[in-house]
């Protein structure tokens, strides 16, 4: 009998990923979420096993487990400026920030002995949460500056004593209105702090294949652009803003040039 009320439903469903843009947005979003969902459940006893607890190797699991997702959405990477990341010992990488797409592409690249910043609701985020401290991830509490500033300063020292990089997406929150937002300067403290280089990486813009507010989640490519490291050794609290504008400055040029030329390659969208 239920097999009877499953016909209807696979008979529409391809019909429906045909012909309605807004039904595949929905569903591929739905598809991304649950699926992650599940690969955590799958991963969560191998990093227990593997490392016993919360530990940042952990995210050599997480980095292997993630990285097929992009097939499932009809989603590319195209990377240039790898051998910026040949770089020894610790540093602070930062990134625009435009979905929670942006992990596929951060699993793409991610070096070893690297974990991110984030903000501290993604901890209650179901298995992704559990996985995401089992993986090291430095949380925050947006709402409280001083707690902020706080757990930055503690992973400085944290970054030195255990030779680690972190990931920091210095807009501080999603952004998809083609360009960047004016940084916040907690990831710039943080490297002169540790006295340790700032290495860009770029998204280029996903406006050609993901657009929230039109409904719209096509197949695209995204290129990701590492720039070369800023070195910090020397500044002191008083160059906070000027390596912040320096980074935005450098960040927000390459995401307009990559972005142009991804639009070309991936073609206009048809929203």
């Amino acid at each position: 009998m239920d097999a009877v009320w499953m016909l209807p439903v696979l008979l529409v469903l391809p019909l429906l990923l045909l012909t309605s843009s807004t039904f595949v947005f929905y569903f591929k979003k739905c598809f991304y979420v649950a699926y992650m969902m599940l690969l955590a459940v799958i991963t969560i006893p191998i990093c227990i096993l593997k490392s016993g607890g919360r530990d940042i190797e952990n995210m050599r699991v997480i980095r292997f487990v993630v990285r097929h997702v992009k097939y499932f959405l009809g989603l590319r990477f195209q990377v240039s400026g790898w051998e910026h990341l040949q770089t020894d010992g610790p540093y602070v990488i930062i990134s625009n920030h435009q979905s929670s797409l942006d992990v596929l592409g951060m699993m793409e690249i991610l070096p070893d002995r690297c974990t991110m910043i984030a903000k501290k609701e993604l901890v209650w985020a179901g298995t992704v949460g559990m996985v995401c401290w089992l993986g090291g991830i430095v949380f925050i509490n947006r709402q409280k500056t001083r707690d902020a500033k706080n757990v930055m300063s503690d992973a400085a020292k944290t970054m030195l004593a255990d030779q680690i990089r972190l990931w920091v997406f210095p807009e501080g929150t999603r952004n998809q209105n083609g360009g960047l937002l004016p940084f916040k300067k907690g990831a710039f403290h943080l490297a002169i702090q540790a006295q340790v280089p700032i290495i860009p990486i770029v998204f280029s813009s996903y406006s050609n294949f993901y657009l929230r507010k039109e409904k719209e989640f096509k197949s695209g490519t995204i290129t990701l652009k590492v720039l070369p490291k800023i070195e910090t050794k020397g500044l002191t609290a008083d160059d906070v803003t000027t390596l912040s504008e320096k980074s935005f400055s450098v960040m927000h040029s390459a995401f307009m040039e990559i972005s142009s030329q991804t639009t070309q390659s991936n073609g206009p969208s048809s929203h």
